[in-house]
């Protein structure tokens, strides 16, 4: 079995309902191991049982074998009980490489593994290749996008990175796929849990995680105070999209530091990225410049916003987000 080259696509999951971003991992280990002539594994992490995980979707994306490893300390990520969980059956298994979300879990647990197993880490990749001869290639963004670096492992192993949300998609599932399920139940010692959940609160309300949102509506100074970004979510809500944040709005309390976009934030890359009242400091540019499209409302016709925006609105975003969101409920309705 260590002879084969195997790659571990490590899922997260939200009491038990598989992440959007961990089916990119599936995708782009598909595409991986179908160069390398290898199998995928998408390995869950949990204390289901594999009548409550939805494995048939995980095959469909690409996985060759659901691997489930249980025990209730996983019942809540901490990177302390995954390590434990994952690092027996990576160092059994031999696996060549291990993908990972670029989310703030999948960074985490990314470079405690990394550490633990003493082998490279390609973060927030946004494209791979496998040859024999050089092994796993990666791209990611440097220099707050404005360069892509290209990285080439050495010969240890496992190989290891996390992928970009919203870049590795692929043609969908694929129902013709068949697999196999195999569940391990792993030991996790009581004494090397450095951390405990006691309690997860969930806030209420329907906010997606903007790093894996297809549409983000982002707000900064220029809705002037927190009750405006209502005009934001409302917008949102017709589009279907998640509603972020410049710094500034974060650091004055008007928003949650999760819905913070830039370099000390979340990395977004959706289809569809509306920028209100954000002048377009680089830190807010690095975590929002491989959108797709950007359109930009700012009052300021030299905003730097407007340097990366496809579409550019000058005007008062107070009050061109009311006429936007009538428009859009208008034609989406029709």
């Amino acid at each position: 079995m260590s002879g084969d080259k195997h790659i571990f696509a490590i899922m997260e999951h939200i009491q038990g309902a598989i992440k959007p971003g961990s089916f990119e991992v599936l995708t782009a280990s598909r595409l991986l191991a179908d160069q390398m002539g290898g199998q995928v594994f998408a390995v869950y992490l949990g204390p289901e049982s594999e009548s409550e995980i939805d494995c048939e979707s995980l095959i469909q994306y690409g996985a060759d074998r659901v691997l489930i490893l249980r025990h209730s300390a996983l019942a809540s990520y901490t990177v302390s009980a995954y390590l434990e969980a994952l690092l027996p059956v990576i160092e059994s298994r031999h696996p060549e490489v291990v993908l990972l979300s670029a989310s703030i879990h999948g960074k985490e647990l990314a470079a405690a593994l990394s550490a633990r197993l003493k082998t490279g880490l390609g973060s927030d990749c946004i494209s791979l290749d496998f040859n024999s001869a050089e092994g796993l290639t990666i791209r990611r963004p440097v220099n707050s996008g404005k360069a892509i670096s290209t990285l080439v492992y050495d010969s240890t192993r496992p190989q290891i990175a996390t992928l970009r949300a919203n870049v590795f998609r692929g043609a969908g599932p694929d129902a013709s796929r068949s697999g196999q399920v195999e569940c391990i139940e792993v030991q996790i010692s009581e004494n090397s849990l450095s951390l405990k959940v006691k309690e997860v609160v969930q806030e209420t309300g329907r906010n997606l995680d903007i790093s894996e949102a297809r549409i983000v509506v982002s707000g900064g100074l220029g809705m002037q105070n927190a009750g405006n970004f209502k005009l934001l979510q409302d917008l949102a809500d017709v589009l279907g999209a998640a509603v972020g944040a410049s710094r500034p709005v974060v650091d004055d309390g008007w928003r949650d530091y999760s819905n913070q976009v830039g370099q000390t934030g979340r990395t977004v890359s959706p289809d569809l990225y509306i920028a209100c009242g954000i002048s377009g400091a680089v830190q807010h540019l690095a975590g929002m410049s491989f959108s797709n499209c950007i359109v930009a409302i700012n009052k300021d016709p030299n905003a730097p916003i407007f340097s990366v925006a496809d579409y550019g609105i000058v005007g008062d975003a107070l009050e061109v987000l009311p006429l936007l969101t009538s428009e859009f409920r208008e034609v989406l309705n029709a």
